[in-house]
């Protein structure tokens, strides 16, 4: 009995079903990190990608009925583990005055994930011919980008600098 040959097609359902759970999974996690984030701009941004990845579950949606075929996830272990090293983060830093860095250590992970994901189904769909399908994956690769932006943003004004000015007598070694 002969195994029928993977293909390109297979290749792009299967990843698209394995994205689809991780974003449903990263709505959940940014729930949790902006209720846990202590700057109001870490919170409002977190809050504001949460209703992003919320809209990018339901363009997902849309590309599975391009494909004809019901939204349905598969286990994606990658955005698992990702999001219980979050959760472990929280449980270690949170309250703390390093948490919001180390909260945007583990967002920007997931986003970095969900960056590679939407990239490679996005060419993926070009070379598939989904054209619509490849322009609603490149309108979430794009807000996956900006997010990443806005949270190294935040690091960067908010976060790490707040987290440094508190390390007081603390000393590193460092110059």
């Amino acid at each position: 009995m002969a195994t029928k040959e993977k293909t390109l097609e297979d290749a792009f359902y299967e990843t698209l079903k394995d994205v689809f759970f991780a974003e449903k999974q990263s709505v959940r996690a940014l729930g949790k990190a902006a209720r846990n984030a202590q700057a109001p701009e870490l919170k409002q941004m977190l809050e504001q990608h949460r209703e992003e990845s919320t809209n990018q579950v339901e363009r997902l949606t849309q590309i599975f009925e391009i494909l004809g075929k019901a939204p349905r996830g598969k286990t994606c272990e990658a955005s698992q583990g990702l999001t219980a090293e979050m959760d472990e983060d929280l449980e270690d830093f949170g309250g703390t005055p390093a948490g919001d860095a180390v909260l945007i250590g583990s967002a920007q992970a997931l986003e970095h994930y969900e960056i590679a994901r939407y990239g490679t189904l996005k060419t993926w769909a070009g070379q598939l011919g989904l054209k619509d399908a490849a322009d609603l994956l490149d309108q979430t690769l794009q807000e996956e980008k900006k997010a990443d932006e806005l949270l190294t943003k935040v690091a960067e004004q908010v976060a790490n600098q707040q987290a440094a000015s508190n390390e007081g007598g603390k000393s590193s070694g460092r110059k």
